[in-house]
């Protein structure tokens, strides 16, 4: 049996015995009720039990917003590629770890185990899950990148090399730009890795369609 993990969650389980998991992390100053109510609205099969779990990111201080202690996976110093809080980066990265190691303790392995996340969740979801030690089911990035991109190469883990991946982006988002998703989407892409993207006239948020297509891309990889 794991240890406790480092993160509280908000879990959401199905009908039966869980089968699959969605570990889903919330964007700066959110918290874990933020997707909870998308989840019955993704229009999974009855048939998948999966258990959705929502975790609490710690609250830090968050620089480009005057120091506001908000919930953030990691600091954001500012909009430079250089400027990458790589401490909490990789401090919230094994916290993730724990909860896919906990999901195991609970019956779903990690081949069973879909890492997605919005904004930096999106971000965490990815950095976690390229380098993640066993094969995950699927990655899912909305509204985010690929932090640390000059790592990856020396530090990808081998199960993952052929993960699903769906990165979703609004073309409107003044948060996080189009250009930098496109960016890590074609990093990825260029590095081997088989990415599902799609974008969206909208702006740093989710719409319609996009939850229809996150519902049908989580049927395909969890089937």
């Amino acid at each position: 049996m794991s240890s406790k993990p480092h993160l509280e969650t908000l879990d959401l389980e199905p009908a039966g015995p869980a089968d699959a998991s969605v570990i889903w992390m919330h964007g700066l100053g959110a918290d874990a009720n933020d997707f909870y109510g998308l989840a019955p609205q993704l229009g999974l099969p009855g048939e998948l039990r999966v258990r959705f779990v929502f975790p609490n990111a710690p609250r830090i201080p968050v620089t480009v917003n005057g120091g506001l202690i908000m919930r953030a996976w990691y600091d954001v110093y500012g909009f430079d590629a250089r400027d990458q809080d790589e401490k909490r980066i990789r401090q919230s990265a094994g916290w993730i770890d724990e909860l896919v190691a906990r999901e195991a303790d609970r019956g779903v392995p990690a081949r069973r185990v879909v890492l997605a996340g919005f904004s930096q969740g999106g971000a965490m979801a990815l950095f976690g899950g390229l380098r993640h030690p066993q094969a995950l089911a699927g990655l899912m990035c909305l509204s985010a990148y690929l932090p640390l991109p000059d790592a990856l190469a020396a530090e990808a883990s081998a199960a993952n090399r052929a993960v699903p991946i769906f990165q979703a982006h609004g073309t409107a988002d003044p948060m996080v730009s189009a250009e930098l998703g496109r960016a890590s989407r074609d990093l990825l892409a260029a590095a081997g890795y088989a990415v599902d993207y799609r974008e969206y006239p909208m702006a740093h948020e989710v719409c319609f369609e996009e939850v229809r297509d996150i519902g049908d891309w989580l049927t395909g990889v969890l089937a």
